[in-house]
């Protein structure tokens, strides 16, 4: 018997028993789908959870401060020993050149004034300023726990951490209360008076509470967009003495946020940095246990979808045995014209091929659907948090896996049913008919 024949003996097969085909597909389409659904998912997490956690985010974000400076770690003679090493843009470009960095966020650290509520009133806070490039907050060790985080580029909108709340005697697990409280904050300057003596005074500028985080930029209940903090450094530093005094960085950045390429780069970036002669902390400990975390994560998918496996095959090895039960006159009848025991066996296995195809097909779009739609409900999550939302990767691999996995798993699970009708003999076959 020709291929051709056996193909054609097959989809006949399964036309004249539509509604039996149709339910063994819809199984195979379901455990396809789901384990689509989560290799897209754990594929779309590992390069989020490893974009925000190993390319970008809070876990592999490192933390970069001045150091003094040591012998040795001097490249010109423009810094005393002792003095606090310059973070500046050509250093900010030296530290993106190092193997293994992705990006490199500044963070300038200054001390504030803050007044809630009334401007300029009696009952003020002393506290820190934290400005960060808020064009990119998927680089930032920050996460929103109510509202947004500011718009890049404007003075009059912040976002307070927890700690604020504390200052204010506010239920830390109510953050929003705060949301859309007018703060006034004071930058100071250093003057002379009329009598020669050094006075401070300081420039109010009203702000709008839109957003509460937990962030690790630096030590300071608010988190404002960086050309706030730099405004705030002209305006100390253009006073006299520039700013002496005052608790000002020495160069452009107090600090730098280096993320690195891939978790496992975490210590090797940290290392490249500290031989320049700056001081880093990172989160290597919790990047280990993170790591860990995933990859339980991936273990429990993966039983879910070899759960959903079994149960397909078991499905497709049922329907195939029913088949063989009501198929033996049509058994018997082509091993009386000649046909092969390996004749028959392909059919029932062609039958079984094209179940798992038009499964591996159908399960494979679904899948993807509802990844997609996973994606969209997640995206709109972080988009009312003002996050960058998630890039749905769907690798050609997966789509070839699922399709291709389907059929494999067809033909697997048809080969007991076929084996059994091709062995069957056709006086039997035909008597038992």
């Amino acid at each position: 018997m020709r291929w051709t024949d056996a193909l054609r003996l097959a989809l006949d097969s399964a036309t004249r028993r539509f509604g039996r085909t149709v339910l063994t597909v819809l199984a195979v389409a379901l455990a396809s789908a789901l384990l689509v659904a989560l290799a897209t998912i754990v594929v779309t997490a590992n390069s989020r959870v490893i974009n925000q956690v190993s390319k970008g985010g809070p876990i592999t974000a490192v933390r970069v401060a001045a150091a003094r400076a040591e012998p040795g770690q001097l490249a010109t003679d423009d810094f005393r020993l002792g003095d606090p090493l310059p973070l500046g843009e050509a250093e900010l470009t030296r530290i993106e050149g190092l193997p293994g960095v992705d990006v490199v966020a500044p963070v300038l650290d200054l001390g504030v004034l803050a007044a809630p509520e009334r401007l300029g009133g009696e009952s003020t806070i002393f506290d820190r300023m934290i400005g960060v490039d808020m064009r990119h907050p998927e680089r930032l060790p920050v996460t929103v726990l109510a509202g947004r985080l500011p718009a890049a580029g404007l003075s009059n909108e912040t976002a307070v951490t927890l700690s604020y709340l504390d200052h204010r005697g506010l239920d830390a697990d109510e953050p929003a209360v705060v949301l859309g409280e007018r703060v006034a904050l004071a930058h100071a300057q250093v003057i002379r008076t009329v009598t020669g003596d050094l006075d401070y005074r300081g420039r109010w500028i009203p702000a709008t509470i839109v957003g509460v985080v937990a962030q690790e930029a630096g030590p300071g209940s608010f988190l404002v967009p960086i050309e706030q903090a730099e405004e705030a450094r002209q305006w100390a530093l253009g006073g006299v003495g520039d700013g002496e005094g005052l608790p000002l960085p020495s160069s452009r950045y107090s600090g730098l946020i280096v993320v690195a390429d891939t978790l496992d780069g975490v210590h090797d970036v940290r290392a490249s940095i500290d031989a320049l002669g700056y001081s880093t902390s990172a989160p290597e400990q919790l990047i280990a246990n993170v790591q860990r975390y995933l990859r339980v994560v991936d273990i429990v998918l993966g039983a879910i979808g070899l759960i959903a496996l079994v149960i397909a095959a078991l499905g497709i090895t049922n329907a195939m045995l029913a088949q063989v039960r009501e198929r033996r006159r049509e058994i018997g009848v082509l091993k009386a014209i000649g046909a092969r025991d390996r004749d028959v066996q392909m059919v029932f296995l062609l039958e079984a091929g094209f179940v798992g195809v038009v499964g591996g097909v159908a399960g494979t779009a679904l899948g993807v659907a509802t990844a997609s739609a996973v994606a969209t409900v997640v995206n709109g999550y972080l988009a009312g948090q003002g996050l960058e939302g998630v890039r749905l990767s769907v690798p050609v691999a997966i789509v070839v896996a699922g399709i291709g996995g389907s059929t494999l798993l067809a033909l697997v699970a048809g080969t007991v049913p076929a084996r059994r009708a091709a062995r069957l003999p056709a006086s039997e076959a035909v008597g038992g008919a």
